[in-house]
C-alpha cells in the first residue's frame, strides 16, 4: 500500500507549536509521508526564525513560501493572504498531497485553505469550531467550512463545528497538539538553561532565578490602532512592578507595527532594568521558561491553552481572547495600568490549578492516526 502524502502548512511561530508533535507522528507513521511547507512570517528573522527550529528538531522542509507583505495593517494582510493563495497553489500542484492539514486561525491560513479546497485536495483543519473576539473568529469557521475533516481540541469546539452543518463523522476531538508539549514539559519543568545566554535577545541583564514573569502581548486585528497605546499600558505597569520580566515580540498582525514602535519607544526613553526582550525560543524551552514563571501576562492563547494544564496563572488583557474555553488560572482585565498590576500582582499570589480543557497529551498520535485511516475520496466539485 501505497503511502498517504499529508502536507501540512505552517505560516508561523505560533503554528509551529500547536503542530509539533503531530508533524512528528505523522512523519513516523508506516502509513503516512510528511510534506512540511513552511510560509509566511515563520521564515522572517524579524518574527524569530521559526524555520530555523523547524529544521534543528530535524524535520524535512519540502517548499518554502515567502508571502508577506510589509506594512503590517489590514490592507497588507489582505495582499499577503491572496499572494498565499497563489504561491500554494502552485506548491499543491507541484506536490500532489493525498491531505493538506490548515492550522487554526491566523489570517494567512486562508491561503491554504483556499488553495486546496479550489483544487479538489481533501483539507484537514485543527482547532476549529472556537471563538475569540477578533478577525481570527472568521478566519477560524471560514476554514471549517472549506476543511473537509476536523480535528477539535474540545467537546465544546466538536459541538460548535457540527452546528455549522458539517457531518459528524468527521468532527473528531483529538485534543490540541501543543498541550502534548506541555504534557512533555510537565514531567521534566526543569528550567535547565539561561534564557538570555542562549537566546541573546535586547535589553538589561536580570536576576531572574529568585522569580520572573514572562509577557507576550499581540495587537487585536480590529482594534489595531490601538496596539501602540495598548502596549504602553501594560509596559508602564511591568516596569513600576520591577519584577524580572521576558517579553516576547508580537506576531505579524494588523497593528504588530504599533505595538513594535510603542515597545522600542518605551525601551528608548525609559530603559527599563527590569525587562529583557526576545523574538522567539524553541517551544519547549519556551514552555519550561512558563512553568518556572510568577505569571503569563498579555493575550497569547498560550495563556489559555497550555498554561491551564501547565496551572502557570495568566494576565489576559483586553479582547483577543474573547469567549475562548479558559481555566481557573486565568484573570481578565482591561488596557489599564493599575488593573494591570493589580492583576499580576494577585495571579503571581494565587494557588496553581492544573486543567485538561484542550486535551490531555497524545493529541499528535491521535491525528496520524485517524490520518491514516479516515476517508479521503470526497470527489467534491467546485460548481461555476
Amino acid at each position: 500500500m501505497s503511502k498517504r502524502k499529508i502536507c501540512v502548512v505552517v505560516t508561523a511561530r505560533p503554528s509551529y507549536s500547536r503542530v509539533k508533535t503531530a508533524l512528528k507522528a505523522i512523519n513516523e507513521h508506516p502509513n503516512l509521508e510528511l510534506q512540511l511547507v513552511v510560509a509566511g512570517s515563520a521564515l522572517l528573522g524579524r518574527y524569530g526564525n521559526a524555520v530555523d527550529v523547524i529544521e534543528k528538531d530535524g524535520f524535512t522542509i519540502s517548499e518554502k513560501v515567502f508571502m508577506v507583505l510589509e506594512g503590517e495593517n489590514k490592507t497588507a494582510m489582505a495582499k499577503t493572504t491572496g499572494l498565499g493563495v497563489m504561491e500554494l497553489a502552485n506548491v499543491f500542484y507541484k506536490l500532489q498531497p493525498d491531505a493538506v492539514i490548515t492550522i487554526a486561525d491566523r489570517f494567512e491560513t486562508i491561503a491554504t485553505s483556499i488553495a486546496a479546497a479550489y483544487q479538489n485536495i481533501p483539507l484537514v483543519h485543527l482547532q476549529g469550531g472556537e471563538v475569540t473576539g477578533n478577525i481570527d473568529e472568521k478566519v477560524r469557521h471560514a476554514n471549517t467550512k472549506l476543511a473537509d475533516i476536523h480535528f477539535v481540541s474540545t467537546d465544546d469546539a466538536k459541538e460548535r463545528v457540527i452546528k455549522m452543518g458539517e457531518n459528524p463523522d468527521f468532527v473528531i476531538n483529538t485534543g490540541c497538539p501543543s498541550i502534548d508539549l506541555a504534557d512533555e514539559v510537565l514531567q521534566h519543568p526543569d528550567l535547565d538553561f539561561d534564557p538570555i545566554e542562549k537566546y541573546g535577545g535586547v535589553g538589561s541583564s536580570l536576576n531572574w532565578k529568585e522569580g520572573y514573569i514572562v509577557v507576550m502581548q499581540h495587537p487585536v486585528t480590529t482594534e489595531y490602532k490601538e496596539a501602540r497605546n495598548d502596549v504602553t499600558k501594560t509596559l508602564e505597569a511591568v516596569h513600576e512592578l520591577n519584577i524580572p520580566t521576558f517579553w516576547f515580540w508580537p506576531n505579524v498582525d494588523a497593528g504588530s507595527d504599533g505595538t513594535s514602535s510603542g515597545i522600542r519607544s518605551f525601551r528608548e526613553r525609559i530603559k527599563p532594568q527590569n525587562i529583557h526582550f526576545f523574538k522567539n525560543m524553541e517551544p519547549d524551552d519556551f514552555l519550561r521558561l512558563l512553568i518556572n514563571s510568577q505569571c503569563l501576562i498579555g493575550n497569547s492563547s498560550v495563556g489559555i491553552r497550555e498554561c491551564s494544564y501547565l496551572g502557570v496563572p495568566v494576565v489576559n488583557i483586553g479582547t483577543r481572547q474573547n469567549r475562548r474555553e479558559r481555566g481557573k488560572n486565568v484573570m481578565d482585565v482591561t488596557y489599564d495600568k493599575q488593573k494591570i498590576a493589580g492583576a499580576i500582582k494577585e495571579r503571581i499570589a494565587s494557588k496553581r490549578e492544573k486543567e485538561q480543557i484542550y486535551g490531555n497529551g497524545t493529541s499528535g498520535e491521535k491525528i496520524a492516526d485517524q490520518l491514516s485511516k479516515i476517508e479521503l475520496n470526497f470527489h467534491k466539485t467546485i460548481m461555476y
